[in-house]
C-alpha cells in the first residue's frame, strides 16, 4: 500500500512513517520542516521505500503535484498548526494550516484518485462538555478555542468530501500524545524550564487541570486499526487516549521524580492554563475498542519515556530560526 503522510517528519507523522514502513508499505513524508525535525526522518530515509518531499499544506498547487506524482492509497494527514495556546496572539494560523491547509489536502487527495484519509482531530472539540469520559456523540458546547474550532472546521469539510465523493474519512479526536520524539508541551515546557532552574517550576493554571494522555505507540496501534477495519466510503469520527488521567501536578511529580529533583512549585491561578484551555478532557473509547484496540502503556510511563527522550536530546530545546 502507498501511504502519503502529511507533516511526516514531526513527532507523530514520522512515527507513523516508522510504523508503516514496518508493516511493509510505501510512504511519502510531505512536510515544511516548520516543526519537523530530520533527525525524526534519518532512518525512514535509508529504506527505499520511503521517499521526503518538503512541502507545505497551506499551498495547493504543492500539494496536488505531489500527491499526483506519489498516487497514494491513503493520506494520513497529521500536519497542522498545534500550538494552542498563541490561537489569540495569531488568530489566522489555526485557519491556515488546520482548515484551509486540510481542504487542500483532501482536494489534493481526491484529484490524485486517493479515496481514502486519516485525519489527527482533537478531543478539544468538545470544549467543555457536560459528560464525562466524553463520547463521539456528546452534543457540542461551544467552542473555546480557535485551534479546536479549525479542527472541527476540517472535520466537517471531510464529512462533506465522504458524503459528496465517496471517500473513506476516518477521523482520530486526539488527547495529548506522548512519547519519543515529543517536541511541543507542557513536558516539553517544564523539562526545558527544569533545565534552566531545577529549583523553581512555574505552572500555568493551578495545576489542578485533569487531562488524559496516550503513548505514541499505543496511538500507532490504534490509527492501523482503524485503517484496518474502517468500512471503504464510509465516514467515521473515533476517540482515542487513555482510560486513566492526570492532574497537571501529578504530571509534575513525574516529571520531577524522573529528573532527580524537588523544585518548589508557582502557580499562574485560576482553572485555565491559557485561554481555550479546557480544565478536564477524558475521552470515551469504547467505539474503538469494539475493533479490538486499548491502550496497554500507564500515563506515568507515557511521561517518564518523554522525560528520558528530552533528557536525552537537549537539542531540541533549541530555539528553531
Amino acid at each position: 500500500m502507498k501511504i502519503l503522510v502529511t507533516g511526516g517528519a514531526g513527532f507523530i507523522g514520522s512515527t507513523f512513517c516508522d510504523s508503516a514502513l514496518e508493516r511493509g508499505h510505501e510512504v511519502l513524508a510531505f512536510d515544511n520542516m516548520e516543526t519537523g525535525f530530520e533527525e525524526f526522518v534519518s532512518t525512514a530515509k535509508e529504506n527505499d521505500r520511503f521517499q521526503f518531499i518538503a512541502g507545505d499544506i497551506r499551498e495547493l498547487e504543492s500539494c496536488k503535484k505531489a500527491f499526483h506524482n506519489f498516487s497514494p492509497d491513503w493520506v494520513v494527514h497529521f500536519a497542522a498548526n498545534a500550538d494552542v495556546r498563541q490561537g489569540t496572539d495569531r488568530p489566522r494560523r489555526d485557519l491556515d494550516f488546520n482548515t484551509t491547509g486540510t481542504w487542500n489536502v483532501i482536494e489534493a487527495a481526491r484529484l490524485a484518485g486517493c479515496n481514502n484519509v486519516l485525519f489527527s482531530s482533537t478531543g478539544s472539540v468538545y470544549g467543555e462538555p457536560k459528560v464525562f469520559p466524553t463520547p463521539e456523540d456528546c452534543p457540542f458546547p461551544v467552542q473555546t478555542s480557535l485551534y479546536a474550532a479549525s479542527k472541527l472546521a476540517g472535520e466537517a469539510m471531510i464529512a462533506a468530501y465522504s458524503a459528496g465523493y465517496g471517500m473513506t474519512g476516518l477521523v482520530y479526536r486526539f488527547v495529548s500524545i506522548m512519547g519519543p520524539r515529543y517536541t511541543h508541551g507542557h513536558v516539553f515546557d517544564f523539562v526545558k524550564a527544569l533545565k534552566k532552574d531545577p529549583s523553581t517550576l512555574h505552572i500555568l493554571g493551578n495545576g489542578k487541570q485533569n487531562k488524559s494522555y496516550l503513548h505514541i505507540m499505543d496511538l500507532m496501534e490504534g490509527l492501523w486499526c482503524g485503517i484496518d477495519n474502517i468500512k471503504k466510503g464510509s465516514f467515521e469520527v473515533f476517540n482515542i487516549g487513555h482510560d486513566d488521567s492526570l492532574l497537571v501536578d501529578q504530571s509534575v511529580d513525574y516529571i520531577t521524580a524522573r529528573l532527580g529533583i524537588s523544585p518548589k512549585r508557582t502557580y499562574g491561578g485560576g482553572e485555565r492554563g491559557w485561554v481555550g484551555d479546557s480544565p478536564r478532557i477524558q475521552l470515551a473509547t469504547e467505539k474503538l475498542k469494539k475493533f479490538g484496540w486499548t491502550a496497554k502503556r500507564s500515563l506515568k510511563s507515557a511521561v517518564e519515556d518523554t522525560v528520558d527522550f528530552l533528557d536525552s536530546n537537549p537539542q531540541f530545546f533549541e530555539e528553531r530560526d
